[in-house]
């Protein structure tokens, strides 16, 4: 497979799968704080901030509205096209990432991703996301349901699905500790226990959680199912479990070994979530241990540029007047790619 080929299909399913958590993030935050409209524009900011302060983009976000309001930062995270990360922004991307592979795509993935597109392009859209937040989430979300089921049925079981399947869940890995992260930055007057439920909700994993515990949501369960478990499928553990698998199928290198950086470190860290526990993860502070993990994966997705589109080894063989040439332009587009 072409590396461009590789890199568009892993980025495709990257934006979709940023553009879902996100939604569900933002729907359930807004629905939890109908309760709390008696609250200021002020002090509702505050309750919105850190998902921006979790996600990285709050320099951007100053730059384009200084303080804000919670309105502000609801615009930014959802249909701000200045944002490369709002919902509307990673869900353009990743249609013209589709575009430009559409002979690798089935119709129906093709037309399930453009139709969405066209939605977000349109006064509909508008309209909806003014009158009716609720329905306007939720149809993204049931839209990329559908994309993913989709896909899950009409995609061969390829490299092109493993780049896909590799990229769908690196980043879903990455949004659970961004989800689990926000809770340090709220202000001591936040309410935990509904923002505990919220993140609960944002990964849907109250019915996992409920079969396993009874009573309040508690931090620690929340930590250990969405980072330890072996099978809730948005937990940190299950989707570095199978990015680990999707590297070896890349590969073709047998699992317990490894032949490139990227292998190396999800190994690493696939060592940590197999025979950690949740007690000795926060003993070095909840900020700190998400913070580590999230540098992995940055790392992880850094090599995975390195061994499948930079490809150094071809590089080398070219002429060296132009290899730098070449590196530049492929660096160029993978920052294109990467989350800011």
């Amino acid at each position: 497979m072409l590396s461009r080929v590789a890199n568009t299909l892993y980025w495709m399913l990257r934006y979709v799968e940023r553009a879902d958590n996100m939604a569900r993030l933002i729907d359930v935050n807004e629905q939890l704080l109908l309760d709390w409209e008696r609250l200021d524009s002020e002090r509702l900011r505050d309750f919105w901030m850190p998902i921006v302060w979790s996600a990285g983009d709050d320099s951007l976000y100053s730059e384009l509205y200084g303080s804000g309001h919670s309105a502000d930062v609801i615009r930014f995270l959802t249909d701000d096209r200045r944002n490369p990360n709002s919902i509307v922004s990673c869900l353009f991307q990743a249609r013209e990432n589709a575009r430009t592979v559409r002979d690798q795509l089935s119709d129906e993935l093709w037309e399930e991703l453009n139709s969405l597109y066209l939605f977000l392009n349109s006064s509909e859209a508008e309209r909806m996301l003014r009158d009716d937040p609720p329905k306007y989430y939720g149809l993204i979300r049931r839209s990329v349901f559908t994309f993913q089921g989709i896909a899950s049925s009409t995609i061969d079981r390829g490299l092109g699905w493993d780049f896909m399947d590799l990229g769908r869940h690196l980043e879903r890995a990455d949004k659970t500790t961004r989800f689990l992260d926000i809770s340090t930055f709220l202000p001591p007057s936040a309410p935990m226990a509904m923002h505990w439920n919220a993140i609960v909700k944002s990964c849907g994993a109250m019915g996992a959680y409920r079969a396993l515990h009874a009573g309040m949501v508690e931090p620690r369960k929340v930590c250990e199912l969405l980072i330890f478990s072996r099978t809730f499928p948005r937990s940190v553990r299950y989707c570095m479990s199978r990015v680990q698998q999707s590297l070896h199928a890349i590969s073709g290198s047998l699992m317990g070994d490894y032949s490139d950086d990227a292998e190396r470190i999800t190994g690493r860290v696939m060592g940590q979530l197999n025979y950690g526990v949740v007690d000795e993860f926060l003993k070095e502070g909840l900020h700190e241990a998400l913070d580590g993990l999230q540098t992995q994966f940055n790392t992880i997705g850094e090599e995975v540029f390195e061994s499948y589109v930079l490809m150094p080894h071809v590089i080398a063989t070219t002429h060296p007047s132009k290899q730098s040439t070449t590196t530049m332009r492929a660096w160029q587009y993978q920052q294109e790619q990467e989350q800011q």
